[in-house]
């Protein structure tokens, strides 16, 4: 999978949020989109995945042949804080839910997911009763246990605390292997291990 980037520009209104972003990612590389709150981080990621049209400029998708912007959701795998759960799912409805839709990565089952999360205990709890950190670590768990080429993490470890952090690293470091991985960031615990940076304040 490659995705290029032909002279993207988004705008608000009248206002630019960045423009003239002319860039390729390729499988099996990670890249951190980095930028201070506010910058257009989400908005650059909501156009690489799909659900945004850019103002100006281009995008394309190769795997290896061309893929139509309305099927590459079915190529990627996203966590971001903005995504909501069906909150009155229990965890392992929200698991079995989820790959209804997806597949699970090599050597994966709805109980391996349960072990990784290490929320077995809940997994008969409605979402609503979950704490916000548990609600991230179970988007995450999610994402990087499906079996897709690109998997987008946007502020991956917004409501972890310290061990939250350190199981964010365990899971890249099991799941991200040959995938294409982009992280919206601006910590740089989040995205130590990319090696590619595009910085949105370039691009105003």
């Amino acid at each position: 999978m490659e995705i290029t980037l032909n002279n993207i520009g988004r705008r608000f209104n009248k206002e630019w949020i960045f423009k003239d972003i002319s860039y390729t990612f390729k499988q099996g590389e990670n890249y951190a989109v980095l930028g201070p709150n506010g910058s257009g981080k989400s908005t650059l990621l909501s156009i690489v995945m799909g659900n945004l049209t850019p103002s100006a400029g281009t995008i394309n998708y190769q795997n290896p042949e061309e893929v139509k912007v309305e099927d590459i959701y079915q190529s990627i795998s996203v966590a971001a804080p903005y995504l909501d759960l069906v909150e009155e799912f229990t965890l392992q409805e929200t698991i079995q839910f989820h790959f209804q839709f997806k597949t699970y990565a090599a050597g994966l089952d709805a109980n391996a997911v349960l072990d990784l999360l290490g929320l077995e205990k809940s997994q008969d709890k409605a979402l609503k009763y979950f704490s916000s950190g548990m609600k991230q670590r179970t988007k995450l768990a999610l994402a990087c246990c499906t079996n897709s080429p690109i998997l987008l993490l946007d502020e991956p470890t917004s409501n972890l605390d310290t061990q939250g952090i350190a199981w964010y690293a365990s899971l890249i470091e099991q799941f991200a292997g040959d995938k294409m991985v982009l992280v919206g960031s601006n910590q740089a615990h989040e995205y130590s291990f990319c090696a590619h940076q595009l910085k949105i304040t370039d691009y105003k």
